[in-house]
């Protein structure tokens, strides 16, 4: 499957695959940046246990999570670990640590 493909793939299903309980309470944007093949701009609404996935830039996400589409990719298969990518500068955040860091709670990882 194309990277292109794969990656609507995974936005398509995030609604599907939030874990509402982790997201009770919570009014965030997140903005996600891919670039390369199959790259693209989509920011995703999380607020009161419920999340819409959008294409295109936020005007004020509370983070922005900037890497290739291909990393994203393993990221969410499980190939690639979130913190070695962020470490070894694969992964860039801008924004709310926090948030970030409540990513993998947030999110079940789709099958």
């Amino acid at each position: 499957m194309a990277v292109a493909d794969q990656v609507k793939e995974i936005f398509g299903a995030m609604p599907a695959n939030l874990n509402a309980d982790a997201a009770k309470g919570m009014s965030s944007v997140i903005q996600f940046n891919l670039s390369g093949d199959g790259g693209g701009n989509y920011h995703v609404v999380i607020k009161d246990g419920a999340c819409s996935v959008n294409e295109g830039s936020h005007a004020s996400p509370n983070m922005t999570m900037t890497m290739a589409a291909q990393d994203y990719v393993d990221m969410i298969t499980g190939k690639l670990n979130g913190q070695m990518a962020f470490m070894s500068g694969k992964l860039k955040i801008a924004g709310d640590m926090g948030l970030a860091m409540k990513m993998q709670s947030l999110f079940k990882r789709p099958a």
